[in-house]
């Protein structure tokens, strides 16, 4: 393939994970009509002794290996799409994994992963290429669980809470949701922690709640009239709606950082916890 524009960019490792993220970002490619990028990382060598017959042989092994990885995740790609497959690059990086992800994902349309790579152990953890993404990354980065049941008739879950970063995200989950034509739920959570006296007067909160989405959605919903909308207002605890819904969801997008969050590198709490949490992949919208 000699194409050179921007595609949708996957981390192969021949893990479960891995697997899952490869065929979620198939079905994206042919969705967004972009080539699929695939990538494999070849860590370096660390040697405190000169065994250089020792490490060309690791070297040997270790591209013999980046080979079959990406042969793998190429029948992944045709058996996942069959006769629509798009147009598939292979790459192999000699650096660590995240470094390798991090770099790419700034000339690529979409980043995709798996939560964990090798030797990863639960799902309550984040895996390190998975974590360096979500932090340093650019443009959207998808971290896809193994065990995601993805119903392709679900809607996309966004979470919206004023701040720039969630309105690029707005922007995103509505292109996806018209793309899929599916259902958009919007979620604005009122507080990011718990007021014993939300409860007391939460008629008014939820009022305003429901401006505030009124407002950030108006441009949106003229520009997609073909996505249905459906408002949630919530008085706190933002990461636990979104979990919870994910549930019900196929995709959940959200902002790289909230409303108090830092700009830049930093990757908001909630973003973390959803991306780390979710039962559907996750899509965190960070800047270019």
């Amino acid at each position: 393939m000699t194409t050179h524009s921007p595609g949708i960019l996957v981390g192969v490792d021949g893990s479960t994970d891995s697997e899952a993220a490869i065929k979620w970002a198939t079905r994206q490619a042919i969705l967004h009509d972009k080539p699929l990028m695939l990538l494999h990382a070849i860590p370096p060598v660390a040697v405190t002794w000169p065994v250089a017959y020792l490490e060309a042989s690791y070297l040997d092994s270790q591209e013999a290996a980046a080979a079959e990885a990406l042969k793998s995740a190429q029948e992944v790609v045709r058996a996942t799409a069959g006769d629509a497959a798009p147009p598939i690059r292979t790459e192999v990086v000699h650096a660590s994994g995240p470094s390798a992800l991090v770099g790419a994902s700034r000339d690529a349309h979409m980043t995709v992963c798996g939560t964990r790579g090798l030797g990863a152990i639960a799902r309550a953890l984040l895996g390190s290429t998975s974590n360096a993404l979500l932090h340093h990354g650019r443009g959207p980065i998808v971290v896809v669980h193994a065990e995601d049941d993805v119903d392709d008739s679900a809607p996309v879950l966004v979470g919206i809470d004023g701040s720039a970063a969630s309105e690029e995200a707005t922007a995103v989950a509505f292109d996806e949701a018209s793309r899929r034509g599916v259902d958009l739920v919007a979620l604005h959570a009122w507080s990011d922690v718990v007021y014993p006296a939300l409860q007391m007067e939460w008629q008014g909160y939820e009022e305003e709640g429901q401006k505030v989405l009124a407002e950030r959605l108006a441009g949106w919903q003229e520009r997609y009239p073909d996505v249905t909308v459906h408002r949630r207002v919530v008085n706190d605890q933002p990461a636990r709606w979104l979990i919870d819904l994910s549930e019900q969801a196929q995709l959940v997008v959200l902002g790289s950082h909230g409303r108090g969050g830092f700009a830049g590198l930093v990757l908001g709490s909630v973003a973390a916890r959803v991306a780390q949490s979710a039962k559907a992949p996750t899509m965190v919208v960070r800047p270019r």
